[in-house]
């Protein structure tokens, strides 16, 4: 990944979560075959609080990286497992050709906005999974990184060192949570280049297609939606298909405000679903 980033390629990624029924899987592997024409750099795959999706996230990134021409990102988190515990999932990885995570400490096992409180036998933080995760030669290394800093932060600074800390750990790259204003993820890399972590840092987007829900899912960072994207949504929170086209005009903006402000590429958090994307990447001109 780094590699190619150092070459002046963009990426462009996708993100899917595992499925919790049939009907789920079907939606997924539609989306996935939507996508793949797009020749994403890479598709991650995440992983449920406490290691809840286990098993369904390797075999979903065993059946990517055997079935597919995308390369396969498994995230792994620090949540509920020993060391021993996460030794064994990268092992399985590893025998499902899997040779790319997502190291995260992930969200605190009672769930956001509760303590953070380590698994007795396990690892705090995520520079810790990055170091046991680089012991071993087989596996490449991306983290995650937050544009607003982390909601257990201190302070921004802080939260720069501790990216500055993740890859001195062996980081090679970085995802951001979702980008809400291009401003935002400008000062991220500003501050991360103060304190040294000079990793490339891939932006994360989420094209707001239902306020409510979008709402939700901020507040779970600590965040609010800036104030002008309340004021483009609220004149069509009642009319649906409106709100979802200018959902996707606002995140077709922020792109190109991100691309133009120097990101390495975008990476896409695509709930299952492949149209919001598309409409995006045709928004975009960027071709397949």
């Amino acid at each position: 990944m780094r590699e190619l980033l150092a070459t002046g390629e963009r990426s462009f990624s996708f993100e899917f979560f595992p499925p919790k029924d049939e009907a789920g899987e079907q939606q997924l592997w539609q989306a996935i075959t939507d996508l793949e024409p797009y020749g994403p750099t890479f598709v991650s795959v995440t992983y449920g609080a406490g290691g809840t999706t286990r098993d369904r996230t390797v075999a979903i990134t065993e059946r990517i990286a055997r079935d597919t021409s995308m390369l396969p990102v498994a995230h792994l988190t620090c949540v509920g497992h020993t060391r021993a515990e996460l030794s064994a999932i990268l092992d399985d990885l590893h025998e499902a050709g899997v040779t790319h995570v997502m190291a995260l400490r992930g969200d605190p096992p009672d769930g956001p906005g509760t303590p953070w409180t380590p698994t007795d036998g396990g690892l705090t933080y995520a520079s810790e999974l990055v170091e046991l995760i680089r012991d071993r030669a087989d596996m490449r290394i991306g983290v995650a990184a937050f544009p607003e800093g982390h909601v257990d932060a201190v302070d921004l600074e802080t939260d720069a060192r501790v990216l500055k800390a993740k890859q001195d750990a062996g980081a090679e790259f970085a995802v951001t949570d979702m980008v809400l204003r291009a401003s935002d993820y400008a000062a991220l890399v500003e501050r991360a280049e103060a304190v040294g972590a000079d990793l490339p840092i891939i932006p994360g987007i989420m094209p707001i297609l239902n306020l409510r829900s979008m709402e939700r899912m901020v507040e779970f960072s600590g965040r609010q939606l800036p104030e002008e994207t309340t004021a483009r949504l609220t004149p069509y929170a009642d009319d649906p298909v409106a709100l979802r086209a200018e959902g996707i005009a606002i995140a077709t903006e922020l792109c190109e405000d991100l691309l133009d402000a120097g990101a390495p590429g975008l990476h896409f958090y695509t709930l299952n679903r492949s149209k919001a994307t598309r409409e995006i990447f045709a928004n975009l001109r960027i071709t397949v």
